[in-house]
């Protein structure tokens, strides 16, 4: 009798999981998906071999635009083009203002020499950030002479876009980055603040957190702490401190995984006001967008989340 009792009890438990991360029970989460251009319309450029040290200007393809990533064309084009978020790098000048530029040095993109954080915005805006993309192996430069003064600061991009949503993300560990990019964000209207995310190393978004709890902010160890703490304690919809007022990059490998993917957990993290956005699979060679029909061919059917694009221009589908 005994265990017939604990055999019924495990059987309600598991039934009562089910009903509760199925989403077969649930709405769908949204009319459509939320698109997120990762540095507005760029250079495509193969991923075969790349590191964290490759200079991926000179691995580009023929190009098919003069867009190049990081300016206020990409960045205009990409909402053109349907996106609803657009993210970007920022590092700090040696004058106090903020930098929008992917690299850690100038040589790789433009024709400027050092470390980006060490300049001012003076001179970084006088440089051509399309001097040294290369499709051909350095024989010809495309782009060379299409970038000059192209590269905007911060408060650019915001007065520019001033009702647009942006995901910052800080090239640094550097803890006093965060600490100066809250300083800078506390001048922003409430409404501006709410439309931004800011992502980076560990130390700089503790700091950012300290100085400026409202905003959203992810580092990560937070997502990996936010995803392991789910996994665990999740089943009854439980939404552990890490996951909340963030921002998460799912991988369409790990999101199956996740309790009441995809409706469910995108309808809890909207509750604490966290942005989700799936990924393509995880592997050794860093984060890459969902970028053709293949790749959101992994997503759930009638997937209404958040989806990063390396390529905006091409996938997005209004219809869809």
């Amino acid at each position: 009798m005994r265990r017939r009792i604990l055999w019924f009890g495990l059987v309600g438990l598991c039934i009562s999981i089910w009903v509760c991360n199925s989403s077969l029970f649930s709405h769908p989460f949204a009319q459509r998906p939320v698109w997120l251009a990762h540095r507005g319309v760029h250079q495509d450029y193969t991923h075969t071999g790349l590191t964290d040290e490759s200079c991926t200007a000179r691995f580009i393809y023929p190009p098919k635009t003069s867009y190049i990533e990081d300016t206020l064309p990409a960045i205009g084009e990409a909402f053109r083009d349907g996106a609803d978020f657009v993210d970007f790098d920022v590092h700090p000048t040696n004058d106090g203002h903020w930098v929008v530029f992917h690299d850690w040095r100038l040589e790789c993109r433009t024709n400027g020499h050092g470390v980006t954080r060490q300049q001012s915005l003076q001179y970084l805006q006088t440089l051509d950030v399309g001097y040294g993309y290369t499709a051909d192996g350095g024989a010809t430069f495309p782009l060379r002479g299409k970038g000059v003064e192209l590269m905007p600061s911060l408060e650019n991009v915001l007065q520019g876009f001033p009702d647009r949503s942006f995901i910052v993300h800080i090239k640094s560990n550097d803890p006093n980055d965060g600490k100066e990019l809250a300083r800078t964000l506390r001048n922003l209207s409430g409404n501006q603040i709410s439309r931004l995310s800011v992502t980076g190393g560990d130390r700089p978004i503790r700091a950012l957190r300290e100085n400026l709890p409202s905003v959203r902010s992810m580092s990560p160890s937070s997502i990996k702490n936010c995803l392991k703490t789910y996994a665990l304690l999740g089943e009854f919809g439980y939404v552990p401190t890490a996951c909340r007022n963030t921002v998460l990059f799912v991988p369409t490998n790990v999101g199956p995984w996740l309790w009441g993917w995809p409706d469910r957990f995108l309808g809890r993290m909207e509750k604490v006001n966290t942005l989700v956005f799936a990924v393509d699979d995880l592997q050794s060679g860093g984060t890459k967008g969902l970028n053709d029909a293949k790749d959101l061919a992994k997503l759930p059917r009638n997937y209404t989340g958040g989806i990063w694009t390396d390529r905006i221009e091409s996938i997005h589908d209004p219809k869809h």
